[in-house]
């Protein structure tokens, strides 16, 4: 193998100078094979390469010129243009007909740069790149899915549909999803009614005059309130009668006072891990049987979930970055609003749902949903007229009043997780174990506390009541 650095700029400038091929591509490198030695030549397509001969030449072949194309530049050499992906082989022969070496001539896409793109745009990340016939295959492992996309993107622009993903993610890739639900529901009602109730002989016949709206108003409520009792139909939990008779007049006045309070809290708190990009459901509760109709009029039975739900979709799109689609829900039969259907009692379901996308960091908190609601209502009931007189009309009307308030927030939380060992965790199990015999029968004992022995055991035992952890100021 023989150089010769002084003139060979000038050669091969004047040679390419007057090539039919100049003008199509320039070549890159130099390249030297030896007689008698096989050898593998890598051109880019649309590039060509020049080969140089360590003896002279007098005859070229190309076994496929649909893949590169051959020119001789002097004796020793040989302008190779790539023209598709493929391999092919380049025969020289000396002037004796006799075979000096055959080449290997590879034609690969020019992936150059693509890799110069891929440095810049995405540095620092581990991407090997290779071409495979007309296509590029990349491997290695980055940061996050984002990226992995952006490379995928990048390479079908240099080879449409002809890009081959041998990369992997590398990092956290699990993620737990916790899920708070806090509602809170007060209701407050109140109501005042009285009934006035009359009874006497008037010209020899029986006349009775009633007011108010609730339980004077009919004959059995008005005899009983006019001999000193207080109607069954009363429900609300102060009542005061008064009865007395004036002359051949009987009076009968019933007041009734009712106020009702009222406060429910609900907290569920699921907690649900999933792999980035796979779909996680949780659900805690049951399954309503509801019949359905058919077209042949046969009935069938559909099952219907209710309890605390948890629907998502994690993904780790940058490092410590999650991606959220998720549906949260917490549902419960409520047979207060249901209805019959054909002969079956269907009970209905108070439902409270989110479902959104949100994104979000390694253990940050996002409040997804709210609902402040509050249900104003009043109603005053009572005689035409007669109620709207001062004073007196008070006992010819009825006034009620109900407020409803009703809050909800739900919170998410996720965060990047790894496996640990089996013996870290601490079930609500390993608490408690079954009495003895004596335990049970003689002190009545229910269960037996128990002390774990392992680290978690030890966590367990310690105090941490008051400040404790690291302050920095």
């Amino acid at each position: 193998m023989k150089f010769w650095f002084s003139t060979k700029a000038a050669l091969l400038g004047v040679a390419l100078a007057f090539s039919p091929l100049a003008g199509l591509a320039t070549a890159e490198t130099l390249r030297v094979v030896q007689s008698g030695a096989i050898s593998t030549l890598d051109v880019p397509m649309n590039r060509a390469v020049v080969v140089e001969s360590d003896v002279p030449f007098s005859e070229l072949s190309i076994a496929n010129p649909g893949i590169a194309d051959i020119s001789s530049l002097s004796d020793r050499t040989i302008y190779v243009l790539g023209k598709s992906p493929g391999l092919t082989t380049l025969t020289l022969l000396d002037a004796t007909g006799q075979l000096i070496t055959n080449v290997n001539v590879r034609v690969a896409a020019d992936i150059s740069e693509f890799k110069e793109r891929l440095r810049q745009i995405l540095p620092g990340e581990r991407i090997e790149v290779r071409t495979a016939n007309d296509g590029i295959v990349l491997s290695g492992v980055v940061s996050s899915s984002s990226r992995l996309q952006r490379a995928l993107e990048l390479a079908e622009r240099y080879a449409p549909e002809r890009v081959s993903n041998l990369m992997a993610v590398g990092g956290e890739q699990q993620v737990m999803l916790k899920v708070r639900f806090a509602e809170m529901q007060r209701t407050v009602s109140k109501s005042l009614s009285s009934s006035l109730g009359l009874n006497g002989a008037i010209f020899g016949g029986d006349t009775g005059v009633n007011g108010g709206v609730n339980s004077l108003n009919n004959a059995p409520e008005l005899a009983n309130s006019l001999g000193g009792n207080i109607p069954n139909v009363n429900e609300n939990t102060g009542a005061l009668l008064f009865g007395f008779n004036a002359g051949s007049v009987q009076v009968g006045l019933l007041l009734e006072a009712l106020e009702q309070k009222g406060a429910v809290r609900t907290l569920a708190e699921p907690n649900l891990t999933a792999l980035s990009g796979q779909e996680a459901k949780f659900l805690a509760g049951g399954e309503y049987p509801v019949p359905v109709a058919q077209t042949d009029g046969a009935i069938s039975v559909e099952f219907k979930p209710f309890g605390i739900e948890l629907n998502f979709i994690p993904r780790v799109v940058d490092r410590d970055v999650i991606n959220l689609e998720l549906l949260a829900a917490v549902s419960a039969v409520d047979p207060t609003t249901g209805v019959e259907f054909n002969g079956f009692q269907i009970d209905a379901f108070q439902r409270r749902e989110a479902s959104t996308t949100v994104e979000m960091r390694d253990g940050e908190s996002f409040a997804i949903a709210g609902l402040i609601q509050d249900d104003f209502l009043d109603n005053v009931s009572q005689l035409p007229w007669i109620g709207d007189v001062p004073i007196l009309g008070t006992l010819f009307r009825s006034s009620a009043y109900q407020r409803q308030q009703t809050e909800l927030v739900i919170i998410v939380t996720a965060h990047l997780v790894t496996p640990t060992r089996g013996e870290a965790f601490a079930l609500p199990t390993d608490r408690v174990k079954p009495p003895s015999e004596t335990d049970l029968f003689l002190s009545g004992k229910t269960a037996q506390p128990t002390r774990r022995n392992d680290a978690v055991g030890e966590v367990a035992k310690q105090d941490f009541s008051g400040s404790y952890g690291y302050v920095l100021d």
